[in-house]
């Protein structure tokens, strides 16, 4: 196609939170459609949605490199990817920070649109 890796989009993050200290009733919510890993009481859960979609997937890859934490959700096909992780609050902090550097870290065509 003639295309150079920085022809992509850069991904623009729509929404990161982290909460901490979730109470087992709000960890029951959360982990009702789990099939695997669970989000225990007094853990911490970070969220993100980032556009193109498949940036969540290298965002989950380098969280678990960086950090002993939980994949409780993925979603890498639509227009936004999202990603749920769950652990302790420093090792949540140590995914996002990861998170934060590599996605800052890729370079790509702006991608402004509308949030």
């Amino acid at each position: 196609l003639g295309l150079a890796e920085t022809d992509r989009l850069a991904p623009r993050v729509l929404s990161r939170e982290i909460i901490t200290g979730v109470d087992a009733h709000q960890s029951a919510m959360i982990n009702r459609m789990r099939h695997g890993q669970m989000l225990a009481a007094g853990q911490s859960l970070y969220t993100l949605e980032v556009h193109p979609a498949a940036y969540a997937a290298i965002a989950a890859n380098e969280a678990e490199k960086r950090a002993d934490v939980s994949v409780l959700e993925l979603v890498t096909f639509g227009a936004v990817g999202r990603l749920w992780l769950g652990g302790g609050e420093e090792e949540i902090q140590q995914a996002a920070r990861a998170i934060d550097e590599t996605l800052a870290g890729l370079a790509g065509r702006p991608n402004g649109g509308s949030k």
